[in-house]
């Protein structure tokens, strides 16, 4: 089993991060600060909450005022990477809303090395204009990270994060950060810019499929964070957005020799196949899908789509293999009793068959 990521918060690590503020902060109490981070409360701690708890420590064991704090966690953020850093970023969200900025100044520093996605949404939600318009300014950086910043800071569904509810009803703040992002060179930027308009997509799908209008086909660039933005739209099988991306046709397609068992041991894998067919032109631009009904608590189905393959298929027949895990995860438990897949091509059903999670 995989390391839970809360674990990188070993006592070496946090013994790391005390003794470099002990080299900018000659009065700070090491051993103090490490028997106050490893309390009674700390191995039921998630992750975030282990960085909450880091941040507030860290404000009780750094006794100045909060400008002076951040001097100080400025420098020994250098040496501290990744996501694991973003307790930093924790303390200006929790302690740094009245001073914005040194606040967003320290955000911006911070991001470098890890990221500020999620400390720059409290202060989206209290001063929205003038972050925003900051966030205009980081768009025209030279550092990738601080202009990825500016888009992945204002996605209005962040995962993990609190949601922008002004920007979920009306994202046009968004899409001006978007405009002037979208045809950046970093791949780490694009891929935001995507992800900020599929979390549009959720909300106001005309606004992503007018903007998927207006720039497919353009460059390269702009066609990946197109098709990366739409793909819930595609999940949802969107007819306007199966259109833009050539999926409307697939009249001539035909499943056959579908094998799978009528039933599964829980946590173990269900595995399937099943032809594509055509029988007088070539199969074409195809997006071939999988749908899971699992079977919920209260005995109602909810609905799970896979993707199998979304290309262009010059041949007349296409063989496909996959296997679908019923292990139980943090994310998804499953329940034994009837459960059905489907086979979707182009969003259109094509078979379906019922299986027995035992």
């Amino acid at each position: 089993m995989a390391e839970q990521l809360k674990n990188v918060y070993t006592k070496e690590y946090i013994g790391n991060l005390a003794n470099k503020i002990k080299e900018y902060y000659s009065s700070f109490d090491e051993e103090k600060f490490c028997k106050e981070i490893f309390d009674s409360s700390w191995q039921s701690l998630e992750l975030k909450q282990r960085m909450r708890h880091i941040a507030i420590v860290l404000n009780n064991n750094i006794k100045l005022e909060y400008e002076k704090q951040l001097e100080i966690l400025t420098l020994v953020s250098k040496y501290f990477y990744s996501f694991e850093a973003m307790f930093f970023q924790d303390f200006v969200e929790v302690y740094g809303l009245d001073d914005y900025e040194n606040s967003i100044k320290a955000l911006e520093i911070f991001t470098l090395e890890s990221s500020s996605e999620f400390a720059i949404r409290q202060f989206i939600l209290k001063e929205e204009d003038k972050t925003m318009s900051q966030l205009k300014l980081w768009t025209k950086s030279e550092n990738e990270h601080i202009r990825r910043l500016a888009s992945e800071g204002c996605r209005p569904r962040l995962p993990w994060a609190v949601t922008l509810p002004n920007f979920k009803k009306n994202p046009k703040k968004v899409l001006e950060i978007i405009e002037l992002l979208k045809n950046d060179k970093s791949k780490y930027v694009q891929k935001s810019i995507a992800n900020n308009l599929n979390d549009i997509s959720k909300d106001n799908p005309k606004l992503v499929i007018e903007f998927i209008k207006s720039n497919l086909g353009k460059t390269k660039e702009l066609d990946w964070i197109c098709k990366h933005a739409a793909r819930t739209l595609l999940k949802k099988g969107d007819k306007e957005i199966l259109v833009l991306f050539g999926y409307e046709k697939s009249k001539h397609v035909k499943i056959n020799n579908f094998i799978c068992k009528d039933s599964v041991l829980l946590g173990e894998e269900l595995a399937f196949s099943f032809d594509l067919i055509s029988e007088n032109e070539s199969l074409g631009k195809l997006r071939v899908e999988y749908c899971i009904s699992y079977l919920k608590a209260n005995g109602l189905y909810s609905n799970k789509v896979f993707i199998i393959n979304q290309n262009e298929i010059k041949t007349l027949k296409k063989s496909f293999f996959k296997k679908q895990s019923f292990k139980n995860m943090t994310t998804r438990k499953h329940y034994k009793g009837k459960h059905k897949i489907s086979i979707l091509v182009n969003s259109l059903i094509l078979l379906e068959h019922d299986f027995v999670l035992e």
